[in-house]
């Protein structure tokens, strides 16, 4: 052990560490601080004129700018100056207020006047001194406080001079003067902006006012507001200032759509042609206000739409005035159609456009009215599926179920018609159209994709300019013409809202005409056959955007089928007759169809009607769901053998897919009876096993059919109450034995577990369950003889799964059949033989651990080579 010094020399000790310790801590702090100055980023330089040292700072230190003093960024002076302008002014508006609303009646009529008027004068004055000065943002804020205060001058004036005065027409008044004031006073201070669009502002009101306050009619309101706005369009494009000029835009704005509304309502609700006049006549004043055909692109673009809009209410409105309400939509779609001939006139461009893309808005509002009609139609039949075969009706509108009142869709036959055929004429005459169009559709110079504008004779030979018909980019071109890809897609785009609009307009037009139903089912079992026809022919021509129009056709076409297939479910006749047919229509096209149409479609849509015809049969026959489930088969029957037929055609897939369907329904109908379900799924077996004849299904069908049949083999054991569970095992095991065995026999080296394995757990795991529980011996003897059996052919061929599978169900199977006797020697033996034969065992192993290890690792050695 450490001897313990004295305390005088252990205190010297102490005393001398703590120096040591003082000067380590001061050499840490000083490279501490090194580093912590070598890490800093440099300071920035000094700004000019800027001396650290003069204001006391340490020579050489940093340079901050004022507002960086205190560590934060440095105010915006003119900011904080505005800000406190703006404050002030609200300020002295609000005394004022409260001056006028609450103090005003305890002074006399001579003070009130010299109060209000000497305050206002030194409000209005002071800016134009403010301004010479060059205090701009201090007079802005004094001119604000002006206005507001010669807005109270105005309510003191009416509140004690003219009390008796009508308030509409006194504020009218009040707002002409005062909007007159201003602009003279903004034109005199010239520097300050707020003046001129306060006095836009006012100026929005005075003659709106006095048509109310003369009680005049909404017709001279609206007339009112259209005189505003015009002014407000004058101050837009000539007024003084941007701020000025958006102002008077806004308002216009504002008050001419107010006007159009005023003539819209009017123009609807007149009485008659007469009536509706008055209003036209108001529309078209807008209509040539709203169009402002040079205003820049985007304005003249939207003036161009409003005044299409316009023109269209106000001259469609007075036939619509003179016929039934169910055909005025007729009216203002031959209004909105007539728009198009602005092609042939000499507007702008971007006007012209406007008024096009109103054109196209009416015509789609008139069809967008049409569209339920065309709703009730198709989808009308649904309510027959809740009682098929009941009764052929008398007309085409009983089979429709709950529909809306026919007499309210006269229009729509027609508006579907005409549209069609306006679209189908431009189908067909699209390059016509395209040069009709062209200066319309000709790109500007510099947009997106036009070519730079060349000298006279530079852009091509012979001197062409290089935005004539002849240029690049031209419409013809660039726009969509023959070649361009946009025009195709116009062009099909045109052709399939024909095939559209038309089908439609015959399926309206016999709900409308109530028509007998016999001539419906027929009518429209006929629109499809065209319909295919059209989807069949068009496939295979050239003509530019024609791929659109084949498609439509076929989807038309098969949505008209499914609606004549419902239709046709109120006769027995019809709905053989009718899905027959759709079946020969859609099976034929397929055959003909050429390359740009989907085959696979018709051919699907073909099984499927022959599908619904083969459960007919059933019905007909008067045969129960179950019984009626093998019929169902004929159709997947048929798709199976022509799927053989077709091979390697890409039709072939969805047609064999297509019956798949048919076999699910089969098979839910038979549910319902045990033997009919194990004969359907055995014949769905069959079908699947016929497929799997071909190599390229194989791999799929080949296990559908094992498994369909292997469940039918099942369904009919319990449908004949077995309750054997080898009954149920072994139809699975021995197949799956078979294939195994084959596949052994191709590929030697393919694994017994993948081989055999599945067939063989297959019985004898659910065996060894069953017979676990059995108290006889047949059952658990059977078992064990058949372990035996597999584990020495398992051993004999070297093959794993049979040897560990059968050895494993041996042993179980051994030591359940030995648990009794195991049972009665253990409980006739004495208590403390069991725990010293354990022991014993314990040292037989350890002593021979070595040994056993080896022999352990030579049974895992033998066991993987085997396969």
């Amino acid at each position: 052990m450490e001897p313990v010094p004295p305390p005088a020399e252990e205190l010297a000790r102490l005393d001398r560490e703590l120096v040591e310790l003082d000067a380590r801590r001061a050499q840490l702090l000083t490279r501490r601080a090194w580093l912590l100055a070598a890490l800093r980023p440099p300071a920035p330089a000094p700004a000019p004129g800027w001396d650290p040292s003069a204001w006391g700072a340490p020579p050489g230190a940093p340079a901050q700018p004022w507002g960086h003093a205190l560590g934060g960024r440095p105010a915006a002076p003119r900011s904080a100056q505005n800000v406190l302008l703006t404050l002030g002014g609200l300020l002295l508006t609000v005394a004022a207020v409260a001056f006028t609303l609450v103090s005003w009646g305890s002074m006399g009529i001579g003070g009130r006047a010299a109060v209000l008027s000497v305050v206002t004068l030194a409000a209005l004055i002071a800016p134009a001194v403010l301004l010479r000065r060059g205090l701009t943002a201090t007079a802005e804020a004094l001119t604000a406080l002006a206005l507001a205060l010669t807005l109270l001058d105005a309510y003191a004036v009416h509140a004690v001079a003219a009390p008796d005065a009508d308030g509409l027409g006194f504020t009218a008044a009040a707002c002409a003067v005062l909007a007159a004031l201003w602009t003279a006073y903004g034109l005199a201070l010239g520097k300050v902006r707020l003046p001129l669009p306060a006095a836009v502002v006012l100026a929005q009101w005075p003659l709106l006012f006095w048509a109310w306050a003369a009680g005049a009619p909404t017709l001279v309101v609206g007339w009112a507001l259209l005189a505003t706005a015009v002014t407000d369009g004058v101050v837009a494009l000539r007024g003084r200032g941007l701020g000025v000029r958006i102002t008077a835009a806004l308002g216009g704005s504002a008050l001419g759509l107010s006007a159009l509304l005023v003539g819209l309502v009017l123009s609807v609700t007149a009485s008659g042609p007469l009536g509706a006049l008055a209003p036209g006549a108001l529309l078209l004043a807008a209509a040539a206000l709203a169009g402002a055909w040079h205003a820049p692109k985007g304005f003249a673009t939207a003036g161009g739409l409003v005044a299409g809009l316009a023109a269209v209410a106000a001259v469609g409105g007075v036939p619509a005035a003179a016929v039934p309400a169910t055909w005025s939509v007729l009216a203002y779609l031959l209004c909105g159609l007539a728009l198009t001939g602005v092609v042939r006139t000499r507007l702008p461009r971007d006007a012209a456009r406007g008024v096009l893309v109103a054109s196209a808005a009416v015509a789609a509002g008139a069809l967008v009215g049409a569209l339920p009609s065309v709703v009730a139609v198709v989808l009308g039949p649904v309510t027959l599926l809740e009682d098929v075969w009941a009764g052929a009706p008398d007309g085409f509108r009983s089979a429709l179920g709950a529909t809306p009142p026919w007499p309210e869709s006269d229009a729509a036959p027609v508006v579907l018609a005409l549209t069609a055929g306006l679209l189908g004429a431009g189908y067909r005459w699209w390059p016509s159209l395209v040069r009709i169009a062209a200066p319309l559709t000709a790109r500007e110079p510099g947009a997106p994709g036009a070519p730079e504008t060349a000298a006279p004779g530079a852009g091509a030979p012979g001197g062409l300019p290089p935005y004539g018909p002849g240029a690049p980019g031209h419409a013809v071109g660039g726009a969509g013409g023959r070649g361009g890809p946009s025009g195709a897609a116009l062009r099909g785009s045109a052709g399939a809202g024909a095939v559209v609009l038309g089908w439609g307009a015959l399926l309206v037009a016999g709900a409308v005409l109530d028509v007998p139903y016999a001539l419906a089912v027929v009518a429209e079992t006929l629109l499809v056959a065209g319909l295919l026809a059209l989807a069949v022919r068009g496939g295979g021509s050239d003509r530019a955007g024609s791929a659109a129009v084949p498609v439509t056709a076929l989807v038309v076409a098969v949505a008209g089928a499914v609606s004549a297939g419902l239709l046709s479910l109120a006769s027995e006749g019809a709905s053989y007759a009718v899905f027959g047919a759709l079946t020969a229509l859609f099976a034929g096209a397929a055959v003909r169809a050429g390359a740009g149409v989907p085959r696979a479609v018709l051919a699907v849509a073909a099984v499927v009607w022959g599908t619904a015809l083969t459960g007919f049969a059933g019905r007909s026959l008067e045969l129960a769901p179950y019984e009626a489930a093998p019929l169902l088969l004929l159709a997947p029957a048929l798709t199976v053998g022509l799927g053989a037929r077709l091979r390697r055609d890409p039709v072939a897939l969805p047609v064999e897919l297509a019956g798949v369907p048919g076999a699910l329904v089969a098979v839910g109908l038979a549910v319902s009876d045990a033997p009919f379900l194990a004969l359907t799924l055995a014949l769905c077996g069959v079908l699947a096993a016929g497929a799997a004849v071909r190599p390229e299904r194989r791999p799929v069908a080949g296990l559908l059919a094992a498994g369909l049949f292997v469940l039918a083999a099942w369904v009919r054991l319990a449908a004949s109450e077995v309750s054997l569970v080898e009954a149920y095992t072994l139809p699975v095991t021995v197949p799956a034995l078979v294939v195994g065995f084959l596949r052994r026999r191709e590929d030697p080296e393919a694994s017994s577990w993948t081989a055999y394995g599945p067939g063989l757990a297959a019985t004898l795991l659910p065996s060894l369950a069953v017979a676990w529980t059995d108290p006889d011996w047949p059952r658990p003897l059977l078992l064990g003889a058949a372990a035996l059996v597999i584990t020495l052919l398992g051993a004999h061929h070297r093959l794993q799964a049979l040897l560990v599978l059968g050895g494993a169900v041996l042993a179980v199977d051994g030591l359940h059949e030995l648990a009794p006797y195991v049972v009665q020697v253990a409980g006739a033996l004495p208590r403390w033989l069991p725990p010293a034969l354990a022991g014993l065992l314990l040292l037989v192993v350890g002593a021979t651990y070595e040994q056993r290890l080896r022999d352990a690792r030579r049974l895992r050695d033998a066991l993987g080579r085997m396969r």
